[in-house]
């Protein structure tokens, strides 16, 4: 679950009010992890997602990568921003160690996998097991099939 932000505690003497705009840029803050096996595209989905922009390329994952982006939900008087900070983890197994200690407080996971490939989709279980258990029971949870513009004419799992 999202946890709301205390009131800013921004300065009003600034004269132009810069800290003060700045602290009420989100009325929200969620982090959220991108769990999946390596080479699944967590990454390019991140990248996509932030800037925009295909990632064609990308290396491994060691450890974690961190991003934020605002995003805004509702319309009107209900009209609410939401701070993303979203945790690309590593999916192999040697850096998993390091990802998992990054779980927690997580208010949502987005469990990645390659449509083409049915391991990938198999592992997500464990992925799963691991962030219910560190960051919460409670943690919602999107499925995400990736590389369907790649994809051969295989159909998913």
């Amino acid at each position: 679950m999202a946890r709301q932000r205390a009131p800013s505690t921004a300065s009003t003497n600034s004269a132009s009010g810069r800290d003060q705009e700045l602290g009420s840029m989100y009325d929200y803050l969620a982090k959220v992890i991108l769990l999946g096996p390596s080479g699944c595209g967590k990454s390019c989905i991140l990248h996509r997602f932030i800037k925009n922009e295909w990632r064609i390329l990308s290396s491994q994952t060691i450890g974690v990568e961190f991003s934020s982006k605002i995003i805004k939900v509702g319309t009107g008087t209900r009209r609410k921003r939401i701070k993303l900070q979203l945790w690309d983890t590593a999916g192999t197994e040697r850096f998993r160690s390091v990802s998992r200690s990054y779980y927690r407080g997580a208010a949502g996971a987005i469990l990645v996998y390659d449509i083409a490939s049915h391991a990938s989709f198999a592992a997500l279980p464990t992925f799963l097991t691991d962030a219910r258990a560190l960051a919460s029971p409670q943690l919602t949870v999107l499925l995400a099939g990736n590389k369907t513009d790649i994809a051969d004419e295989q159909p998913p799992p």
